[in-house]
């Protein structure tokens, strides 16, 4: 099975394009999870503060890896020689409740007790919610944890186009990643042609629409004509499309099935197929709802 490709971001640092997303995954099974997709080749970890599972993901890793994460950069710990901190790429991300600028450098500060290491690969911005007006502080704070080098980058996650205006008026380092719900029922081309023109990587959570999607005719007969799953043809889809998906699994045969998508690719026609599949259909909330 081939590994992730690894796309560079827009301050150079590589990103692993298929990575093992975390949300509503029990604190107590993350460990467990968390190790199973590094013995299956995954190297990219999402997680976020509301989670609840930051140190599970912890101590998965450190299980694997042989490593404290404390001491991966600098420190005395002494990595495996097959796995090192630098192979990761680790996200965890600012929760609403946490937003202005000393709250943020306080949840940063827990983010990275709970998950037992001295840096993050990517800090996000939750959600912008846009009523209590406090994203951009956040993201100053977010811009001196960059400068520090606890967050080797920095970015956003649900942000819209008027979200982002407001954002650059202020910052100073471009986000690098604007992680948002992306799947074939909401393809989101202006926000993706938006990043583009920005510099901006585009991540998709909720890759597959909360399984939704995989029902779908034109993905079923897709997957038949190319002898694979449903969840392959559309993760297929986003690695074509330049995406990062974070697609979520709690099985052994599923985790290395989602990671199997790198042997294939979908032609001209497939991809056609599936761009007319887009109907603006949300399967989480909208943005400028959650506040």
């Amino acid at each position: 099975m081939k590994p992730s490709p690894r796309l560079s971001l827009n301050n150079g640092v590589l990103i692993d394009q298929l990575g093992f997303g975390l949300y509503k995954v029990p604190a107590a099974d993350a460990p467990d999870l968390v190790t199973m997709a590094l013995e299956s080749g995954y190297r990219h970890f999402d997680t976020a503060a509301m989670y609840g599972n930051e140190a599970g993901v912890g101590r998965g890793i450190g299980a694997l890896s042989g490593f404290d994460g404390r001491n991966a950069r600098g420190g005395s710990g002494e990595a495996s020689p097959s796995l090192s901190r630098e192979d990761l790429f680790v996200t965890t991300k600012l929760w609403n409740d946490d937003q202005g600028y000393d709250a943020t450098l306080r949840a940063f500060d827990t983010s990275m007790a709970n998950l037992g290491l001295e840096y993050v690969d990517l800090y996000l911005i939750h959600w912008p919610c846009p009523q209590r007006g406090l994203y951009s502080q956040s993201y100053k704070a977010m811009e001196t944890m960059y400068r520090e080098g606890r967050a080797r980058a920095i970015g956003v996650s649900n942000f819209e186009p008027d979200h982002l205006d407001r954002l650059l008026q202020t910052a100073e380092v471009i986000p690098a990643v604007n992680q948002i719900e992306l799947h074939p029922w909401l393809q989101q081309e202006e926000l993706r042609a938006l990043h583009s023109g920005l510099g901006i990587t585009t991540e998709a959570w909720s890759p597959l629409g909360r399984g939704q999607v995989l029902q779908d005719e034109v993905v079923v007969d897709l997957a038949a004509t190319h002898g694979k799953t449903p969840a392959q043809i559309i993760l297929r889809w986003h690695m074509q499309l330049g995406n990062v998906a974070i697609p979520k699994a709690s099985s052994s045969a599923r985790i290395r099935e989602n990671l199997n998508v790198f042997g294939f690719s979908l032609d001209d026609s497939a991809m056609d197929a599936l761009a007319g599949l887009d109907r603006g259909v949300r399967t989480g909330s909208n943005p400028n709802a959650v506040n």
